[in-house]
């Protein structure tokens, strides 16, 4: 969904909308920039090692989630829009970091993905993820979300999951178990990822819901807020 500049220059003072507390702002510019010594610690540990992959490393959803996070904290402690379109955004980031966090502890605690670092490890796949919730609570958007928005948020999963299993057949190389045909067939690899996308669903769904509830509670006596 793109992002214009209007909808990122927006500032407190010119938008009535965009009013979050500056401590919640300083807070995420420091989170933001926690998350990217951590995205940028595996690389340069790794520069001189022939086995590391950049291109594998920026294959993980791990990653590429972490970056939007970065990005979308970076955006909200800086300029903090207010427009639809950017809250639409932070709440498709959010639904893609809970998903990251939540499939890493149930599928992946105990498998090597390339994180080996234990901080880094709880930085991107616990902390984070934590953060860009209560980020969403705290702040939640002034503006309603309706599922059917919410839902459209899956199309990067979607499109990651694709991306996925077509380079695997190039590069000889899956992300992740879920995703690796190789050995569990493609009978395995389809009814996991049906499983998976309804878990996906309804994780998106609830983050779209404790949104609104949130901006219901947060926001009920103020008339610029259009939630209800």
């Amino acid at each position: 969904m793109p992002v214009t500049t209007a909808d990122v220059g927006s500032s407190p003072a010119s938008n009535p909308r965009a009013s979050t507390p500056i401590v919640i702002r300083t807070l995420r510019i420091g989170f933001a920039v926690l998350g990217a010594v951590a995205l940028v610690w595996i690389p340069l540990r790794n520069i001189d090692v022939e086995a590391f992959s950049v291109a594998n490393y920026f294959s993980y959803f791990t990653i590429l989630s972490n970056v939007a996070t970065i990005v979308v904290l970076l955006v909200g402690g800086l300029l903090d829009p207010g427009s639809r379109t950017w809250q639409s955004v932070r709440g498709a980031v959010t639904v893609y970091m809970v998903i990251t966090c939540a499939v890493y502890a149930v599928l992946l605690a105990n498998i090597d993905v390339m994180l080996t670092d234990r901080w880094i490890n709880d930085v991107m796949h616990r902390l984070l993820p934590l953060v860009l919730l209560a980020d969403w609570i705290l702040a939640p958007p002034r503006t309603k979300i309706e599922d059917s928005q919410v839902l459209q948020w899956l199309a990067f999963p979607a499109v990651y999951g694709v991306y996925s299993l077509i380079r695997g057949e190039f590069v000889d190389w899956y992300p992740y178990p879920f995703l690796d045909p190789r050995e569990q067939g493609y009978v395995s690899l389809a009814i996991g990822l049906v499983v998976l996308t309804v878990a996906m669903t309804l994780l998106a769904l609830a983050v779209g819901a404790v949104g609104r509830l949130a901006a219901r509670w947060r926001y009920k006596n103020d008339a610029h807020a259009s939630f209800v």
